[in-house]
């Protein structure tokens, strides 16, 4: 069943190419993928953003010659390094004000559950916090709130995000093009893929109740 959720998800998304092309294939995804944090809205479509969206530019890339996977691999940790570039300078020049208009108690609770794991972790909370659906759009503008040094918040995004955007969409290029570890590479991106779709409907849906 994880299985077919994530195809169903990546196939949704690799339809996107037959009706855009390469170039704004590739536009597009870096686009999504930078706005996810830096214009906030990963905290409602973490799928569309974020994991599936990576995964899937993988697949397009093993499937379809005028897509080469390393420029849309790098070109997606880049987007995501600066998309959370973004969300930290956000944070450090707004502060706390910029979180507090989110509105919807849900969000209100996961930027506190964020503020704790950044407590918590510091300069780990920024790379790891990119493997997660919540926290990946959170701490950034936490850690800008927090006036992490520029220095370390940058070194640490850019570890996270250039492993994340690299590590998942190259998995999507392997599921498609060797078969001898299609299965295995779906199950490892189906069960991140899974926790992103599970959460951005899980905010939707409080925050209808709450609002």
């Amino acid at each position: 069943m994880l299985l077919i959720h994530t195809a169903s998800i990546s196939e949704q998304i690799v339809g996107w190419y037959g009706d855009v092309g390469p170039w704004f294939f590739y536009a597009i995804v870096w686009g999504l993928v930078f706005a996810g944090t830096g214009l906030f809205i990963g905290a409602f479509i973490p799928f569309i953003t974020g994991d599936s969206l990576v995964f899937a530019a993988g697949l397009v890339a093993a499937t379809h010659g005028d897509v080469n996977i390393w420029p849309m691999a790098i070109g997606v940790g880049v987007a995501a390094w600066l998309g959370d570039q973004v969300g930290y300078a956000l944070g450090l020049h707004y502060g706390r004000p910029y979180l507090d208009k989110r509105k919807g108690k849900w969000l209100q609770g996961a930027i506190t559950r964020s503020e704790t794991f950044y407590r918590a972790w510091g300069w780990w909370a920024v790379v790891i916090g990119r493997f997660m659906p919540w926290a990946r759009v959170f701490v950034p503008p936490i850690a800008g709130i927090a006036k992490m040094n520029y220095y370390k918040f940058f070194s640490a995004n850019l570890f996270g995000a250039v492993t994340w955007g690299v590590g998942l969409t190259v998995a999507g290029y392997f599921a498609a093009s060797i078969p001898a570890v299609k299965n295995a590479t779906y199950l490892i991106a189906a069960a991140v893929i899974l926790a992103s779709a599970i959460a951005g409907v899980r905010t939707w849906l409080k925050n209808r109740q709450t609002n």
